[in-house]
């Protein structure tokens, strides 16, 4: 394929998305070149202050809880209050509560702090995903939400490998430098993102046609919503294994952070590599069989990890999920957004957001109990049943699906999408 041919099709990829869209995914990007905690938690309790997996697993649970707090709080908050200054305050406090993590001695006040940090990071991710719905268009919102992971996970590669180097020196300075990465966030988003949140639908003769309203009672009974939030859950808590379980199996088998720094951020490259060129290929196909097929490459991908002995075959199992991710992502976004209603998608996304820290809180202490208590093989059995489990979920709740233009989400774009779009421009 010759340079001008890989430029095209890049282009191709990027093009017609809205210039508020780059501004958010340049946020995105910063933001997540500067993750540390997430990555090196379990390694900075485990090997820096000699504490157990199953505190390790305690506090990441805890991290996850202050997450399940705050990601219906944060839904709730960015339909009413705005997305722009919801993704403002969740910037600046976790800006605050991760430096001061570091600064933390006493187990309690760790986990304490830890608690906070996890509300902060997870009241982020509704705006963002609620604004992201907003502005674009939906014929491009499958490739946005690709777009916007691959900006993740360039900034996960970059912060993998540069916070190994710095966890084998200071685990402080890693606290601080991504307390001022999330500042800058903050920062781009004051100057450059405007409020995105849907006006009112629905105006008959002047006067506000009458509608039902959103609550997150709605979001509750929406029993296809719910389901797809449940299989998110499963697919959260096979993924999460990666920050806690994998390094501690890796600690305990006598690898360093650097070589799970390494190892880790395979993941990162290859998202970096293939999210673009794999999304164009699965943009239009059908995605109940792309939703079963990542389930099962991430189940059984981590259930190879119990034959993995060199950091060489521990990459080789991240492929294997990676490719699950790369797939899962953005089809399972897409899907949300095409079930949510748009003056509701705050809650709907906060609701769906919940099963991230939902997972993170109930993986650690599965996972670190099962390594304690039966060894780490045991874990990795358990993570491809649950993928087993995840696709034949995903087949069933897609059974009748309504196509995607009768979907509540997908007959809205905010102004910015319908209006001229920027190329690549940031």
């Amino acid at each position: 394929m010759s340079v001008a041919s890989v430029r095209q099709a890049v282009r191709r990829s990027v093009a017609g998305l809205p210039r508020e869209f780059w501004w958010l995914w340049t946020s995105t990007l910063i933001n997540r070149m500067g993750a540390f905690v997430a990555t090196f938690l379990a390694l900075y309790l485990t090997l820096d202050r000699g504490y157990s997996a199953v505190y390790a697993g305690l506090v990441a649970a805890l991290h996850g809880l202050g997450g399940v707090i705050s990601s219906l709080g944060a839904g709730v908050m960015a339909d009413r209050l705005g997305r722009r200054p919801t993704l403002l305050i969740s910037q600046l406090s976790m800006g605050v509560s991760v430096a001061l993590l570091g600064f933390m001695e006493h187990p309690v006040a760790i986990a304490a702090v830890a608690f906070l940090v996890g509300m902060a990071s997870a009241a982020s991710r509704p705006p963002v995903q609620a604004m992201m719905a907003d502005i674009v268009a939906p014929k491009d919102r499958v490739r946005a939400f690709a777009l916007n992971y691959w900006a993740i996970n360039i900034g996960f590669s970059i912060s993998s490998l540069a916070a190994g180097l710095v966890a084998e020196h200071s685990y402080l300075i890693g606290f601080l430098g991504e307390a001022a990465m999330t500042l800058a966030c903050a920062l781009l988003v004051f100057w450059k993102l405007p409020e995105s949140r849907p006006e009112p639908t629905a105006v008959k003769d002047g006067a506000a046609a009458d509608e039902e309203p959103i609550s997150l009672m709605t979001v509750l009974r929406d029993r296809r919503y719910m389901g797809v939030v449940f299989l998110s859950f499963l697919m959260a808590f096979i993924f999460m294994q990666h920050s806690v379980a994998l390094p501690v199996a890796m600690g305990a088998d006598g690898f360093s952070p650097g070589d799970y720094g390494t190892v880790i951020a395979v993941n990162g490259v290859l998202i970096v590599a293939l999210q673009i060129p794999v999304t164009r290929f699965i943009e239009h196909r059908d995605p109940r069989t792309l939703l079963m097929v990542s389930a099962l490459l991430a189940g059984y991908g981590f259930g190879l990890t119990a034959f993995a002995g060199s950091v060489g075959v521990y990459a080789l199992t991240i492929v294997v999920w990676t490719l699950a991710e790369i797939i899962n992502s953005p089809t399972q976004m897409g899907l949300v957004v095409r079930l949510s209603p748009a003056q509701g998608r705050g809650r709907y996304q906060g609701m769906f957001t919940l099963s991230w820290p939902a997972a993170a809180l109930v993986a650690p202490l599965v996972g670190g109990w099962l390594i304690d208590q039966y060894g780490a093989d045991t874990l990795w059995a358990t993570c491809a049943a649950v993928g087993t489990v995840a696709a034949a979920g995903y087949w069933l709740l897609m059974r009748d699906l309504p196509p995607a233009d009768a979907a509540a989400g997908d007959t809205t774009a905010s102004p910015a999408a319908a209006g001229e779009a920027e190329p690549a421009a940031v």
